[in-house]
């Protein structure tokens, strides 16, 4: 297979494997991808799994004919990409090998040699030149083990990323779910543990041209990059990917059982727009760890199991914990015939886990449901659900003035509508003026797409964002313009409108107003609009988010210790050099040189000067 004029695909498929690293269930096989870039020199990047020496070598001579590989990049050391080096280096004597020092130590502990002859140690900014080929090195440590190298090819955009965008499944079977399902659960199983670790890598290949990403395992991926991009952040970030709440239990007779059953009826009927329900004793622990992660709200149910829980729900909480988990809602649904106490336990397992929010309902069954507990599962149902009932058009309550209390120092997306086309910003300044007649004040800067909007219809909504919104709503709200971009791109439901037809946020926030213009002041930079409050709904009781938490715990800090150069004020990334160029425009945000200051006079950016 071609990936491009001159690089080939030399890898295997694996249908023979039942448990992929002893644990995870590979119904479609597995793939263990190799390549190989022909320019002036070769080079051969990773091996294979041991299983498949001859096959491989096979396809290297295929490809290269009368050729010889110069070299062999080795990016990761896991034995399912490394077991063929000494087979390789035996075949091809003249070849040399390039790894990082870490995978050169461990081929010593592997096969007794590091090929020390042979070695070309490379790291982070390291270049190796094929001929029109320049392979740069990335290093991405604990992604997912110490050693590992990405590489970047200049000349046809391509990145090899090692682990990183790998998927189960072979590559001559086709997955009937997609590639979404099987990465997840990849990532999740294998990766999840070394979220900081992809986002910093996630960084560095923001700042590259990239048109391919060649993983070692799974599907070359050539199209819709923005979309694989977007997941991998959003995984890495331990951010909610769906919406949705995800109930898994363990049931010794059927009664805990019967009890998750029936808070799943009670969430759909009541509005949420996916309920999934695992048992897990029976069904693949891993995807069920993947689904914990996917949605933004987990319960768990089960018994009192020998002063404990049940085993494979500990099994369950400490694969969460282990990789991570974190900022989600967690509820417990606990059941005993005598001292129940499995809730108390599955609490204790999360102390350690950042950001989790534990549910103010929790559901204790003795035995059997009776209706206290059903009673108790409906106020469960009902505190879970309360936001995505305020999404839904039919159960939303659209005139809860409490809505207004969400009003303070905060952080909030004004959103509007230009004939077809939904736009929307971040503003820090929302006053509540008067409660007789209702006004509220909004202030946006004159030079904002969002105020040319705002002046001609007369209408906006104010979604005040809560502490759980993520960088990437500021990045997306907060560092483009929406005359360039279109800032609801890309969403994976149909968007959510109040009456007066303008968007509103699905996630991360805990109110929404509907606002119409009564009168303007003129603040000569700013614009403030006076308005009625024309629809109210309450969607948590998340607090708001500050400009200062923002600051202190949501905006990256700049990673400048030890750097000279610019920094960009409006997200962070480092420009390093003595001069800033004039033209430079900044890969992340895209904005311009304006934009950047020395690293030494670094000041908070206030919201209201973006777009």
């Amino acid at each position: 297979m071609n990936i491009t004029k001159d690089i080939r695909y030399i890898g295997v498929n694996d249908h023979g494997i039942d448990l992929f690293e002893g644990q995870y269930e590979v119904p479609l096989g597995m793939a263990y991808n190799s390549y190989a870039i022909l320019d002036d020199k070769i080079a051969i990047m990773d091996t294979v799994d041991k299983n498949f020496t001859h096959e491989w070598l096979d396809n290297i001579a295929c490809v290269l004919g009368e050729r010889k590989p110069d070299y062999l990049v080795v990016q990761h050391m896991e034995p399912d990409h490394s077991a063929n080096i000494v087979n390789f280096m035996n075949t091809y004597p003249e070849a040399k090998i390039v790894a990082s020092d870490k995978a050169f130590k461990m081929m010593s502990n592997f096969f007794g040699t590091a090929f020390e002859e042979r070695q070309l140690v490379v790291g982070e900014g390291s270049m190796l030149s094929l001929g029109k080929h320049e392979l740069h090195f990335v290093t991405a440590p604990m992604v997912h083990w110490p050693e590992v190298l990405m590489t970047y090819d200049a000349c046809d955009r391509v990145l090899f990323s090692a682990d990183g965008f790998g998927k189960f499944g072979a590559n001559d079977v086709e997955d009937p779910e997609g590639w979404a399902c099987e990465a997840r659960r990849y990532y999740f199983g294998i990766v999840g543990k070394y979220g900081a670790q992809v986002q910093a890598v996630l960084k560095k290949a923001a700042a590259l041209d990239i048109d391919i990403i060649c993983p070692l395992h799974g599907p070359v991926l050539s199209e819709n990059l923005g979309y694989y991009l977007e997941l991998y952040d959003t995984w890495s970030a331990y951010g909610v990917e769906s919406d949705g709440i995800f109930i898994a239990y363990t049931s010794v007779y059927g009664n805990t059982k019967k009890a998750a059953e029936l808070l799943s009826e009670m969430l759909k009927k009541k509005g949420c727009p996916k309920v999934v329900l695992t048992d897990l004793a029976r069904e693949d622990m891993f995807e069920a760890v993947e689904n914990a992660f996917r949605y933004g709200r987990l319960v768990l149910a089960t018994t009192t199991y020998n002063a404990d829980i049940f085993p494979f729900m500990r099994t369950f909480i400490t694969h969460l914990t282990e990789r991570g988990y974190q900022k989600r809602t967690v509820a417990f649904i606990e059941n005993g015939s005598w001292a129940p106490q499995a809730a108390k336990v599955m609490r204790a397992m999360f102390e350690k886990s950042k950001d989790i929010k534990f549910a103010e309902n929790s559901v204790r069954i003795m035995s059997a449901l009776n209706e206290e507990s059903k009673g108790k599962l409906e106020a469960l149902a009902e505190e879970l659900s309360t936001d995505y009932a305020e999404r839904n058009e039919d159960t939303a309550v659209k005139n809860d003035m409490t809505a207004l209390f969400r009003i303070g120092y905060g952080l909030y997306v004004v959103t509007t509508k230009d004939g077809e086309r939904d736009n929307g910003c971040i503003v820090n300044t929302v006053t509540q003026l008067t409660d007789s007649p209702l006004r509220v004040a909004v202030n946006i800067n004159k030079s904002n797409y969002t105020y040319h909007i705002v002046k001609k219809t007369g209408l906006l909504n104010v979604n005040c964002l809560s502490k759980e919104a993520p960088f990437k709503v500021f990045e997306n709200f907060g560092f483009r313009s929406g005359r360039a971009v279109d800032k609801f791109a890309g969403c994976e439901t149909a968007p959510l409108r109040t009456d007066n037809g303008l968007i509103f946020l699905p996630r991360y926030i805990n109110a929404v107003m509907s606002l119409k213009v009564v009168d303007e002041v003129d603040l000569k930079t700013h614009g403030m609009f006076i308005c009625e409050v024309t629809e109210a709904r309450v969607m948590s009781n998340a607090e708001t988010m500050t400009y200062t938490y923002y600051q202190n715990n949501v905006k990256p800090k700049p990673e400048t210790a030890g750097k000279k150069g610019f920094v960009c004020k409006i997200c962070g990334y480092v420009y390093e050099g003595d001069e800033l160029p004039e033209d430079l425009v900044c890969p992340l945000c895209k904005h311009g040189a304006a934009d950047f200051e020395p690293i030494s006079g670094l000041l908070p950016v206030p919201f209201y000067n973006h777009k």
